[in-house]
C-alpha cells in the first residue's frame, strides 16, 4: 500500500501514519527487500516518520548479510532523502556492501 501510494505521488499522511504504526512492531519479521521497499516508499513519498526510518534503519542492520545491491542502494537512498544522519547506519551498510562488491553489477 506504501508503495503504491508512493510510486503514484499521492500523499495521504493519515494512511502513512497508520501504516507505520502498524509496521513498527512487525518490522523484525519483514524481509531485507520488504525493508528497504518499506523506506523508500515512506522517503519517496516524502513523509516525515523519522520513527519509522529509525526502525526500519534498526532492522536493516540485523539483516545486512541478507541484502543485494538493490537493497543497499534503496535503504541509503532512503533514509539520506528522509533527513537521517546517523553515522551507526550509514557505516554499517557501506562496511557490509565493501565485504560484497563483488557480489555487485554495475
Amino acid at each position: 500500500t506504501v508503495w503504491a501510494f508512493a510510486t503514484a505521488g499521492i500523499k495521504v499522511p493519515k494512511l502513512f501514519d497508520a501504516i507505520a504504526d502498524a509496521a513498527l512492531p512487525q518490522l523484525g519479521e519483514f524481509t531485507s527487500r520488504g525493508l528497504s521497499n518499506k523506506a523508500w516508499a515512506f522517503a519517496t513519498a516524502g513523509v516525515e516518520a523519522p520513527k519509522i526510518f529509525d526502525a526500519i534503519a534498526d532492522a536493516t542492520l540485523l539483516r545486512l548479510d541478507e541484502l543485494n545491491s538493490q537493497d543497499f542502494a534503496n535503504a541509503v537512498w532512503a533514509l539520506a532523502k528522509a533527513g537521517i544522519r546517523e553515522p551507526r547506519y550509514f557505516d554499517a551498510i557501506a562496511a557490509a556492501a565493501l565485504l560484497r562488491l563483488g557480489e555487485f553489477s554495475s
